[in-house]
């Protein structure tokens, strides 16, 4: 490569066409990849990423425009087959994981996505998640309770692991005390998206699938036999035009719910926490009441997104900023990128709480907007007041230990102390 002369870290080059060589496991990467992002904005926010053999986008309204794009979709094979677009066989090692992912809101196009979505949004709308507002703060209260006079804590084990699992579990229908199993389930499960991934990764994620699935089926056939008031049962026993949602959609939406309805969270309490004390900002200020809180929230949101990538196949032949496109060809998005650009937000790496320029993209966009959005604000604007409240002398005790991953971002370890 024809290397761009700039003062760019040694671990990545980028070339005048737009050809960028970049080690994902990096952990000068990973670590911090808003600075490589910011480098990215600067010379060439459109690239064709050498390791990963695809084309990426970080430009705001660039991701933001795809991301609504009906010419490009989350699957492909509804309208082509593997041989015609030269995609190899499934793997038989992954059975289990892609039968999981077959009835994915994740994975799935219209019409069956808008069929699956249309069974669950209603328990995920604003009105109805705000009423989970107090037990949300009780737990929050509880657990503070628990390590408030020890004078420190490891909060993603002591506290921002525990709060999603728990609340996304009690809406649909999971005993407390799974949390734990759920946690490992979707550890494994989630590691097929990363990008270190081994064939031992791929191995425990099919084996937590297989487990996951079992257990679903476990609560489906009780459900089935004596329904509650929770989410699973209104997905069992309610019908969408006549039709009723099948054993293997309800499993794959049981998981997909449990794993988005918790791990992104997980991260984005830790990183908010993290961001907020190393900004030196008042924190009386930033959760003075309801308006200074959601603008904190989502300033964290903006900064320090939990998930970095979405991607998307072209389901077309099509051009976007000067790129063409084959149908079957695949693209990534990269949200936490799309939040730092500077054509939308000024001085995009410095944490602005008061910002007013627009709408971050770390939920996403479009039909796959995600469905857990309104629980994961609720569950940040009730939980991050009370703990700077509880702990008002809270600092940061050791250096955060980022997870050895990526596209995910979130810490190993934040420990605190007050």
């Amino acid at each position: 490569m024809n290397a761009i002369q700039s003062p760019l870290p040694d671990f990545i080059r980028i070339d005048a066409s737009r050809r960028v060589s970049l080690d994902g496991r990096n952990a000068a990467f990973y670590s911090d990849p808003n600075r490589i992002y910011a480098a990215l904005h600067q010379h060439c926010p459109t690239f064709f990423w050498e390791e990963q053999r695809q084309w990426f986008f970080t430009g705001y309204e660039h991701v933001g425009a795809l991301l609504r794009d009906r010419r490009f979709g989350r699957q492909i094979l509804h309208i082509a087959s593997r041989e015609e677009l030269g995609l190899p066989a499934p793997q038989p090692h992954l059975e289990n994981f892609d039968l999981a992912e077959r009835h994915s809101l994740l994975e799935i196009e219209p019409p069956e996505h808008s069929r699956l979505r249309t069974m669950v949004n209603r328990a995920f709308v604003s009105r109805q998640i705000e009423r989970l507002r107090p037990e949300i703060a009780e737990l929050a209260e509880t657990l503070i309770d628990g390590f408030e006079k020890d004078g420190k804590t490891e909060l993603l084990s002591s506290f921002a692991d525990i709060i999603p699992v728990t609340m996304i579990g009690r809406m649909i229908g999971i005993p407390d005390e799974m949390g734990p199993q759920l946690l490992k389930w979707s550890h494994d499960y989630v590691g097929m998206y990363m990008f270190k991934r081994t064939e031992e990764d791929e191995h425990a994620a099919d084996r937590a699938a297989k487990e996951f699935a079992d257990y679903v089926k476990s609560l489906i056939a009780e459900r089935r036999k004596a329904p509650r008031e929770d989410l699973l049962s209104h997905m069992i026993h309610t019908e969408h035009k006549g039709q009723y949602l099948s054993d293997d959609e309800l499993v794959s939406t049981t998981i997909v719910l449990l794993n988005a309805g918790h791990e992104a969270t997980v991260h984005q309490i830790g990183n908010s926490v993290r961001v907020i004390l190393e900004s030196g900002l008042p924190v009386g200020d930033l959760f003075r009441d309801e308006t200074t809180t959601e603008r904190t929230v989502e300033e964290t949101l903006r900064i320090c997104a939990p998930v970095h990538i979405f991607q998307r196949w072209a389901l077309e032949d099509v051009e976007v900023d000067g790129v063409s496109f084959r149908r079957g060809d695949k693209v990534s998005l990269i949200l936490a990128a799309a939040n730092l650009d500077p054509a939308k937000f000024p001085d995009p790496l410095t944490f602005k709480p008061d910002r007013n320029e627009g709408q971050n993209l770390s939920f996403g966009a479009g039909i796959h907007f995600c469905i857990g959005a309104p629980l994961a604000r609720l569950e940040l604007n009730t939980v991050l007041p009370i703990l700077f409240r509880r702990l008002p002398k809270m600092t940061i005790a050791a250096p955060p230990k980022v997870k050895d991953v990526y596209h995910f971002h979130g810490l190993e370890r934040l420990d605190l102390r007050w």
